[in-house]
């Protein structure tokens, strides 16, 4: 065989094991009449990951969304169950890929810094790397938004650990292991809290980046209800806490009734050690019942807390039972040129 066509053949077999290699990328892309937006926004991250595969989940729009995303060259799929988390839960269980980005259909977040986000996984070997937020002025957020996402990063931070600080950034990008081991049971914008805590509770290496976030274009309106919503992330906070750390949220509560029985108790033992007597039977009772309380609460809380521990444990070994974005292929799978 000619020398040219043995170079040419190793060649070619190395551009086929560097394509084999290559992570999959998907970039998902929840809507929910978007119409104004999700066509520029499919072209944006076409132009920026021109390698990977777009999926627009259509939340049962009344619009054209479906429609247009699918001229733009997306996959389009839909979910009748409305909430971003209830699509969220779909697209992370029918998706297939190496690298998971994601991102808001209404064209705020920057499509061009996509590349650096994925590059930052890669070479970091990472598992969710958070697009923070920046930019954009009064027109991009309102004013209860500002408040409540920065009440919402202290909180998540006091409650769980700080190591994020943009935990409602709808811009992320996640490694196949995040993804796949990841319960998704919220059902609206509270999901983003979820995803924060999922990787705050489990340790898992996280990166954030600073991307530009922008003013929705005219004729596109948010679906984000500053009160309504507002309460629901708050409410999923407390009951993540509750989940992830039974022991104190439930030691609080018990250290409460203890104070209030204790508090009642006070006059009521004063009495009997000063006259021999007990006058206020119902005090006495009322007191003992609530530490009683007390003691239940304290008991559930260690209970709890050694079952929390097992599903800690299951739930990282799901994320083990997956390979990392950097993880190499075993000799035996390399494939080697012959000449």
């Amino acid at each position: 065989m000619p020398e040219t066509a043995i170079n040419w053949t190793a060649a070619a077999i190395r551009d086929l094991v560097a394509a084999v290699d290559a992570p999959r990328v998907a970039v998902l892309l929840p809507c929910y009449n978007e119409e104004a937006t999700v066509a520029d926004v499919v072209a944006d991250f076409r132009a920026a990951l021109p390698e990977a595969e777009i999926y627009v989940y259509d939340n049962a729009s009344t619009d054209a969304t479906a429609e247009l995303a699918a001229a733009a060259g997306a996959i389009v799929r839909r979910e009748p169950l409305r909430g971003k988390g209830n699509v969220i839960r779909r697209m992370f269980a029918d998706i297939d890929a190496d690298i998971y980005v994601m991102a808001d259909s209404d064209g705020t977040y920057d499509a061009t810094a996509a590349p650096k986000l994925v590059e930052r996984l890669v070479d970091d070997n990472l598992d969710m790397v958070v697009g923070t937020r920046a930019g954009g002025g009064a027109a991009a957020y309102r004013w209860g938004h500002v408040f409540g996402n920065r009440m919402f990063n202290k909180v998540v931070a006091m409650l769980f650990g700080d190591g994020l600080h943009d935990i409602l950034s709808g811009y992320r990008v996640f490694s196949r292991r995040f993804v796949k081991s990841f319960p998704a049971l919220s059902a609206g914008f509270e999901t983003e809290t979820e995803l924060s805590v999922h990787a705050l509770d489990l340790r898992l290496p996280v990166a954030e980046i600073e991307t530009a976030y922008g003013a929705r274009p005219s004729g596109s309106e948010s679906k984000l209800r500053t009160v309504r919503d507002g309460i629901s992330i708050l409410s999923t906070i407390m009951l993540l806490f509750k989940e992830v750390h039974p022991f104190w949220f439930f030691g609080a509560v018990s250290a409460l009734f203890a104070a209030l029985s204790l508090g009642l108790a006070y006059p009521v033992v004063v009495d009997y050690l000063l006259t021999g007597e007990v006058p206020r039977f119902p005090t006495a009772i009322l007191a003992t019942g609530i530490m009683l309380l007390a003691c239940l609460g304290f008991a559930c809380g260690l209970i709890l807390d050694s079952v929390c521990r097992g599903r800690r444990e299951a739930k990282r070994m799901c994320y083990l039972a997956l390979a990392s974005v950097g993880a190499k292929r075993p000799p035996d799978e390399q494939i080697h040129p012959q000449s």
